[in-house]
């Protein structure tokens, strides 16, 4: 027999292939069950798998996850405040008429308004704010949200939910259903009180007494499409939001998932109270985007309690026009801060004009509290009782002053007036330039319709400073600097007093469709 040589000792001599591998693979295997090893807190060949779950190692890690405080849902909170959620349907007749072109289209809200732009979002087929149906003759059916404030069946729901309805229904979260009646609605903040019969035992929610934080949990209840009693959570992202819906916005913005239908629905907070009534959604695709607008706790108070007593809102009134102070405008008034309501015009016999405030007065305090800016200064008089009196710090011409006056009711409508009669067959002449602004002018009392006083704005620049600060042809400069002007020469002297003191910007006051505006334009230097 011929006996294999020995290779082994040869130095071009290599294991088999095979034996290599098997060693790389013990290798590997080794390292994982070293890695495994370590990953069960020193597991051993000797311990065995029925071992590790009563190790000691594996008790003390249970200890510590169970000390771990573990997310808390909001099952309690829901269901001790969803019964207090109804779904409300209403039944309108001819509340959209075909137009001219055969549209029937048509919101019950003025074309392009900002409750129109927002009570799309919420609404129902074919873009018609939650309304089923349509056509000139026919009863349409919309769908809201709504919540019990009270025992004896109150309500409170959107007024854009019940605004014109024949007939109201409410179902609640048992599924009854209920017939209701409007006891009252406020068009400013959008609120309804509605009243339930049949029922004097009805589950009821509580309005919230202290304002939410940013951040804090919010949770929606309402009927989004149809679908009543569903519940949604997020968090108060903002305060404060001004929508464009008037000068009583106060929003609380939320990122709960609203959609159509949950109009007039509560956003309720941890503690099981109403934080705030759910109204519009911003959706540029007609869904949830997570950006929704509550009507405040303490809003709805105060307007539930007046609709309750009789019906309608009364709101305190000073008979003023009123705009933001700008850093520009504050500069050109010598303030340190952009801060309070400048008054553009007070109306004629108002409560306002009786007790001496003027054009260009600014109104920084009522009764020692002050005013952050326009709005927080038509919330705050919007809140009082006519009749009451109150006491307002002013800066007049650079002077601080004290005005006590009585407040008048807000009236239900202010009708503008325009000054210049754009049909008139006399048009304006050419006028003057006014240097380094961009604009010509002509005394107004040569212009006809646009009245005695001032100048008229006879051409613009586009690309100059008064076209970015929105002057238009027609527009009446009443004021320049704080002093009246009616001629061309007038503006020129104003504008070179103001580049005198030093000023970076020119205050003008400005009439433009029969209202009253300040602008604050800036001056080229040299």
């Amino acid at each position: 027999m011929t006996e294999r040589p020995d290779l082994s000792n040869l130095p071009s001599y290599r294991q088999p292939r095979r034996s290599v591998f098997s060693a790389r693979k013990l290798a590997l295997m080794a390292s994982v069950v070293a890695g495994l090893g370590a990953a069960v807190y020193g597991f051993s060949p000797s311990t065995s798998p029925a071992d590790l779950f009563s190790s000691p190692a594996h008790a003390q890690v249970n200890n510590e996850v169970r000390k771990v405080e573990r997310p808390v849902g909001f099952a309690d909170i829901v269901e001790r405040v969803k019964p207090s959620v109804i779904s409300v349907k209403v039944n309108i007749k001819e509340k959209i008429a075909s137009n001219d072109d055969g549209d029937d289209s048509t919101s019950p809200f003025q074309p392009g308004s900002p409750m129109e732009r927002f009570f799309r979002r919420f609404g129902g087929p074919d873009g018609i704010p939650g309304l089923k149906g349509g056509g000139r003759g026919r009863v349409v059916q919309g769908q809201g949200s709504g919540f019990f404030i009270s025992a004896d069946g109150y309500a409170v729901t959107n007024n854009h939910v019940v605004d014109g309805a024949d007939k109201v229904e409410v179902t609640t979260d048992d599924g009854k259903t209920y017939t209701a009646k409007v006891i009252g609605t406020d068009q400013r903040t959008d609120l309804a009180l509605i009243k339930v019969e049949g029922g004097s035992n009805f589950p009821f929610a509580k309005l919230a007494d202290s304002k939410p934080r940013i951040g804090d949990w919010v949770l929606a209840v309402g009927n989004p499409f149809g679908l009543g009693g569903t519940v949604t959570a997020g968090i108060v992202s903002a305060s404060g939001r001004d929508i464009g819906n008037g000068p009583y916005d106060d929003f609380i913005q939320i990122d709960a998932p609203v959609n159509k239908g949950n109009s007039g629905g509560p956003a309720f907070d941890t503690n099981g109270e109403v934080m705030g009534v759910n109204t519009a959604i911003y959706s540029p695709s007609g869904g949830s985007v997570g950006i929704a607008f509550s009507i405040p706790a303490n809003t709805v108070k105060s307007v539930v309690a007046q609709l309750k007593d009789k019906g309608s809102v009364s709101r305190g009134w000073i008979g003023v026009q009123i705009q933001p102070v700008t850093s520009d405008i504050a500069d050109s008034l010598g303030m340190k801060k952009a801060e309070g309501a400048l008054v553009a015009e007070p109306q004629a016999n108002g409560p306002a004009a009786k007790a001496g405030i003027e054009s260009g007065d600014v109104i920084t305090a009522v009764n020692g509290e002050s005013v952050k800016d326009a709005r927080e200064l038509a919330r705050t008089i919007g809140g009082m009782a006519p009749g009451a009196t109150v006491k307002l710090n002013v800066l007049h011409k650079g002077q601080d002053k004290v005005v006590n006056l009585t407040l008048g009711q807000l009236p239900n409508t202010v009708e503008a007036k325009a000054d210049i009669d754009k049909d008139s067959g006399k048009g304006a002449s050419r006028g003057t330039d006014v240097p380094k602004l961009g604009m010509t002018v002509a005394p107004a009392n040569s212009v006809a319709g646009a009245g005695k006083e001032g100048v008229v704005v006879t051409e613009v620049d586009p690309k100059s400073a008064a076209a970015e600060r929105g002057f238009k042809e027609g527009d009446v400069i009443l004021e320049v600097g704080g002093k009246s002007v009616a001629t061309a020469g007038e503006v020129r002297d104003a504008i070179n007093a103001a580049r005198t003191d030093n000023k970076n910007s020119v205050l003008m006051r400005v009439k433009s469709g029969g209202q009253s505006r300040f602008v604050a334009v800036p001056l080229a230097k040299g």
